[in-house]
């Protein structure tokens, strides 16, 4: 299967180098010069590996990185910047990156870096369950696929965090703080009713035209995935 890449650069000729060495090396390749496009097109999850820049117009790249990982968004990311202090390093990877390689750079070892990364996710891949299964509900953790009763089912990226989450604590009271502090990175109440509303979109989402319901609102505590049906 060819593997994906995005690339994050607003250097049209850095990112063509970088886009054609990966080319070449048989990924497929997609190009972001700004840090808001970056982030529309990491947020899909559908690229094995994101080289990000740091300095970017519109949004920064250490902005892009943690609304990525806020959001849920697992995919490995190598930073690729002229920021080259240790402060500049560690606040990279501090920041949510997998690896940080500086600028001017051999493409040779960017690759070996990109390669060792995708090695490290494939293995560790590898090693956990790919698919969760709840009653007739199955996710695919891999191509972040979900169908009920084997009908396939579109959410967007922080509609298939929710369910996730939820999944993984099927028959568990999921509080609106446990939501709000794993899919929104809130430590605190941001006042809205944002939980409430991504649920419901949800809700329609896997259980309109489906039987039985199996997302249900346990009321004063939050909410539940059950497969069985049976509410709390």
């Amino acid at each position: 299967m060819t593997r994906k890449i995005l690339i994050v650069e607003d250097d049209e000729a850095v990112a063509a180098y970088i886009a054609k060495g990966f080319g070449e090396a048989g990924f497929a390749v997609d190009i972001a010069a700004e840090g808001r496009d970056g982030l529309f097109l990491a947020s899909e999850g559908v690229h094995d590996l994101i080289v990000l820049d740091r300095m970017l117009p519109g949004m920064d790249g250490l902005t892009v990185l943690r609304a990525l990982r806020a959001a849920g968004i697992a995919t490995p990311v190598l930073i690729l910047s002229a920021l080259d202090s240790i402060d500049d390093r560690v606040d990279g990877l501090r920041g949510g990156s997998d690896d940080y390689l500086t600028k001017p750079f051999s493409f040779a070892e960017l690759l070996a870096r990109a390669e060792a990364l995708l090695r490290r996710t494939e293995a560790a891949g590898a090693s956990q369950p790919t698919t969760l299964v709840v009653g007739d509900l199955e996710i695919n953790l891999l191509s972040r696929a979900v169908k009920r009763d084997g009908q396939p089912i579109r959410l967007v990226a922080r509609e298939y965090n929710l369910l996730e989450y939820l999944a993984r604590h099927a028959g568990q009271v999921v509080t609106r703080t446990m939501m709000l502090e794993k899919i929104w990175n809130y430590h605190f109440d941001p006042g809205t009713n944002v939980v409430d509303v991504h649920i419901g979109r949800l809700r329609r989402k896997i259980d309109d035209g489906f039987d039985p319901p199996m997302l249900h609102t346990v009321r004063g505590a939050g909410y539940m995935l059950s497969g069985d049906g049976d509410a709390p």
